[in-house]
């Protein structure tokens, strides 16, 4: 089940689907603060703005993408938060807050959110080893240009008390819907919330998992080593995808007729529809994107169904539309999406309205 570092080669579709087709994505955040000033939320606007100075002039060569986000549209906002680059904080307006990433944007770094710094390394599949070497690698860098905070007895000083010691969060987004549909997801959640690990939606705290994707991550950070913490959260992660590649094998043999069924659902629907929301887009395609795993159909790669499943979201939508939409244009424009990624012509209204 775990991916591989280097995805620069193009896969077969059949290594795409080993790599990605449970873990899709792994994700390494550190939070950081520096020392002497208030955090971002008792700070005055002088301070923050010399915080954000500060780590924009420090990250400038590692991160050349630099962009202020108070005062930018919401919807540009929104096409970051979709991307998992910036945070549900900073999707609201924020105050002399920023985002600094690499022009692959599998690194960043966050200013001014809950902490002074909040930096970040993505990795496709499993690879919480490499996401966590990449994130090391910048604070490194970072640190040797910034002062943090810092307790020789707590670790690092954050705001929210829990990220006090490495202030590291892992996490990996899981495709879940074997366990799902085997109705064992809610007793696994349990006993991983046992052992000190979290299990969220998606988009992260507060958040539904539409979609059957799920976010696993820490939620110790106070006497652990980084090392011991990601170490550990991707041999759980390796056995939850084991679970489910299981209760996938399990659900088409014992309910094969209901898996079919799911699986020629989704596929209708997301071929025929007219209007599609951004709900029931994400409940279709991982309907379907279940299907291709388990070979119950073989016309749809699934690099096109994860490739669909983020631009189907509203910002991405309208950015690739290169317009502002309302909610009901936007159901019109995804069907249409849809239907043309998937093997459908657009219909004739919706060419003419783009």
């Amino acid at each position: 089940m775990k991916g591989d570092d280097s995805v620069t080669a193009p896969l077969t579709e059949e290594a795409y689907r080993e790599a990605f087709g449970i873990v899709l994505s792994s994700r390494v955040r550190l939070a950081r603060n520096l020392r002497g000033l208030p955090f971002p939320d008792r700070a005055s606007p002088a301070i923050r703005a010399d915080v954000l100075h500060r780590v924009c002039q420090a990250a400038k060569t590692e991160l050349p993408v630099q962009d202020v986000l108070a005062g930018t549209e919401r919807l540009f906002r929104q096409r970051l938060f979709e991307a998992h680059l910036i945070s549900r904080s900073l999707l609201e307006e924020r105050p002399e807050s920023a985002v600094c990433m690499d022009e692959a944007r599998h690194r960043a770094v966050m200013v001014n959110e809950e902490d002074h710094l909040r930096i970040q390394a993505l990795r496709p599949g499993l690879a919480l080893q490499g996401a966590w070497q990449d994130a090391n690698a910048l604070d490194d860098v970072l640190e040797q240009q910034l002062d943090y905070a810092f307790s020789s007895v707590l670790g690092y000083l954050t705001c929210c008390p829990t990220n006090v010691g490495t202030g590291m969060r892992a996490s990996a987004l899981m495709h879940l819907p074997g366990l799902v549909q085997m109705q064992e997801i809610e007793p696994i959640i349990r006993g991983l919330n046992k052992i000190g690990l979290t299990v969220r939606g998606r988009w992260g705290e507060g958040t539904a998992a539409i979609g059957h994707l799920f976010q696993v991550s820490n939620q110790m950070t106070l006497g652990l080593s980084e090392n011991r913490i990601v170490k550990d959260l991707e041999q759980i992660v390796d056995e939850l995808a084991r679970h489910e590649a299981n209760a996938r094998e399990r659900f088409k043999r014992e309910q094969r007729r209901k898996a079919t069924d799911l699986v020629a659902r989704a596929e209708g629907v997301l071929l025929s529809a007219r209007l599609m929301t951004t709900q029931e887009a994400l409940e279709r395609l991982s309907e379907l994107r279940l299907g291709i795993a388990l070979g119950l159909t073989k016309k749809i790669e699934m690099r096109t169904v994860d490739r669909l499943l983020l631009d189907v979201q509203p910002a991405h939508l309208q950015t690739l539309a290169e317009r502002a939409m309302g909610r009901d244009e936007r159901d019109e424009v995804r069907a249409d999406r849809l239907r043309t990624a998937l093997g459908r012509r657009p219909s004739r209204r919706t060419k003419r309205s783009t």
